[in-house]
């Protein structure tokens, strides 16, 4: 078909509005809220609408920038999306890092993350050793580390020297960041830390692609925060850095390019491709306000990981899911190196060779045959994630400028308002998920009904990772993980299982066969997501018929399961015969609710409960303590 008679083609179709395609949507929902049907309240604080036309473009900021240009929304690069495969080792035995170390850069790894466990007495010997045949100016290394960095940046200047590779060459960095630590310890370690860390900037000051300094961005996130807390407290952590440095001396080009912030990226896949668009923009324009010699030095340089919040201990595969979606956020966000967990990484003292080597492959079928690095700001021109980006600049912006009414991300921190504001988040995102407003598949929805743990576990998996020194000057914040509390319940129902038997949550179904299939299905999934054992069956024609059936299985719990209007009826006689013998529980909230609490049914399951607490009322009731 010719240009002309495509254009003669389209002609004949008259466009369609906005309010037409408004008009036809609200016929379709038959008078229900639009607003409350379709439109998205985030806990970021804006509302995401189901449809973006091109007239939502029209007062967004920064279309006509390119990749590559100030202010960076579009990415730091021109020409690809490439990013650095990154995978962290623990270094508990030297040797054996290395050796792990050089086998994975056989794997696709270009980016090692050494977590050194005991840097106290880190010596030139050790960095040797730990090393030995890497070619430095190949692959980026990187350490992270507690204590002593000094020492270990003093071994890393002394080997390289050693081998003769020039300083410029080296890629790399360590995870100097005295705020991070403030937060979670309640102490700042180093006391001025704008001299400690000007001390470390010059003794790298010939490392000119290794970064010194780090913003640990993942704490919020990990911490339950949202996405736009996250953003706007670590803008003002990274603020706090420049304004510190540049007033002990530090030059304005050395502070910017030697700061790396560490993202984590949660499931909200397009809020996440957004959030790391919306930082390059942002901090791009914190740093112009320092008028740096060049513009290249406003670029934001991003090592992203795996977020831990959103993980699981049972069901643990669907990690792998999770953390998926998460890379390609980041990789199409336009991370500069990624980290992907793996996906047993929250509940085994040493990630197994499996999860290791999916997390690698996770990075590398996204590089290699998704070709994800090949193409620049994939996401540029989508009217949902353009709109989506410049609402997450707006109201990071609006907190970052909140920080600094308060003096500064110090000054919040000691007043306790960026802590208050993440619990606050942290909070409401718990109660949404004992609601199941947000769902997690294999743990508050949809558990596998045979999965058991049978061996300990660390209790340490089940509670916040508390950090507080016990001199704190501030109230700290304590990572956790989102499902922690339904877990415990399971495994608390798993350890009580091994020496007692599991408790059976018994379906009894009586008439309507829709309505008590999905009641039945509804209440399996109820109480299997707090370990107990569940039977569901076709349905049974008369009370006595399911009574003893239930009685015969042994059962704890029995549920009956039926319609609203036809509780009324059966009801009370199950309940008469079955109330000194297992816990009657009603499948629904009918309207006869008041009349059958008067005759002693008193247990009632549907959308509506807060299931954590309610899974915790029916263990104590069966003495799983």
């Amino acid at each position: 078909m010719t240009e002309k008679e495509n254009k003669k083609l389209f002609s004949e179709f008259a466009p369609t509005t906005t309010k037409e395609w408004l008009d036809k949507v609200t016929e379709d929902l038959k008078g229900a809220d639009f607003n409350k049907k379709l439109v998205w309240k985030t806990n970021e604080g804006f509302s995401v609408q189901p449809m973006y036309r091109l007239e939502n473009m029209k007062d967004l900021k920064n279309l006509e920038s390119f990749p590559g240009v100030f202010p960076f929304t579009r990415g730091n690069k021109k020409d690809s999306n490439d990013w650095l495969v990154r995978q962290n080792i623990a270094v508990d035995n030297i040797a054996e890092a290395n050796k792990k170390a050089l086998d994975i850069l056989n794997r696709g790894v270009d980016s090692l993350g050494f977590v050194l466990t005991n840097c106290k007495e880190f010596t030139k010997e050790d960095m040797a050793t730990l090393l030995a045949g890497m070619q430095l100016d190949c692959v980026e290394v990187n350490f992270v580390c507690c204590c002593n960095k000094a020492a270990v940046l003093d071994a890393f200047k002394a080997v390289v020297a050693e081998r003769g590779v020039e300083p410029a060459k080296i890629k790399g960095g360590i995870n100097i960041d005295p705020l991070t630590g403030y937060i979670l310890n309640g102490k700042l370690c180093c006391g001025e830390f704008a001299q400690h860390i000007k001390g470390n900037l010059e003794k790298m000051s010939d490392f000119t692609d290794f970064k010194v300094i780090e913003v640990g961005a993942y704490v919020f996130n990990n911490s339950g925060s949202s996405i736009v807390q996250e953003l706007g407290f670590a803008l003002a952590a990274g603020a706090e850095y420049l304004d510190r440095l540049t007033d002990a001396g530090v030059s304005i080009e050395t502070a910017a390019k030697n700061i790396r912030f560490r993202f984590a990226t949660s499931s909200k896949y397009f809020m996440e491709i957004a959030k790391l668009r919306a930082a390059r923009y942002l901090w791009a324009h914190i740093v112009k306000a320092y008028a740096p010699d060049c513009d290249c030095v406003c670029r934001m340089n991003i090592n992203a990981e795996t977020s831990e919040w959103n993980k699981t201990v049972y069901d643990p595969n669907v990690n792998m899911l999770r953390s998926q979606t998460e890379a390609m956020s980041a990789v199409l966000g336009g991370v500069d190196s990624l980290t992907v967990h793996p996906f047993d990484y929250v509940y085994e003292c040493e990630p197994s060779e499996l999860g290791e080597r999916v997390a690698r492959n996770q990075q590398l079928l996204l590089k290699e045959e998704s070709h994800f690095g090949k193409i620049v700001d994939a996401a540029g021109g989508s009217y949902y994630i353009e709109e989506l980006t410049e609402n997450i600049v707006e109201a990071a912006w609006k907190l970052f400028l909140q920080v600094q009414e308060q003096g500064g991300y110090v000054e919040a921190l000691k007043k306790g308002f960026v802590q208050a504001a993440v619990k606050e988040t942290a909070k409401a995102r718990d109660l949404d998920i004992a609601m199941r407003r947000e769902n997690f598949v294999g743990t508050n929805q949809f558990p596998n009904f045979g999965e058991v743990i049978n061996r300990d576990v660390c209790d340490c998996v089940f509670k916040p990772e508390d950090s507080t020194a016990e001199d704190a000057e501030i109230e700290t914040l304590k990572p956790y993980r989102g499902t922690q509390a339904f877990e415990l319940l399971r495994y608390k129902a798993d350890k009580y299982a091994a020496v007692n038997g599991r408790p059976l949550a018994y379906m009894l179904p009586m008439g309507n066969l829709g309505m008590r299939k999905a009641r039945a299905q509804f209440a399996c999934n109820f109480f299997a997501c707090a370990g107990f054992a569940v039977a569901d069956n076709n349905g049974f024609k008369t009370v006595d018929e399911g009574v003893k059936a239930a009685l015969d299985n042994k059962a704890a719990i029995v549920v009956l399961c039926s319609s609203d209007d036809e509780y009324a009826g059966f009801a009370p006689e199950a309940y008469e015969k079955l109330k000194d013998r297992a816990i009657v529980v009603v499948a629904g909230n009918p309207e006869s609710r008041p009349e059958l609490e008067s005759k002693g049914l008193t247990n009632f399951i549907h959308v509506k409960n807060n299931l954590l607490e309610e899974l915790k009322g029916y263990q104590q009731k069966l003495g799983i303590n």
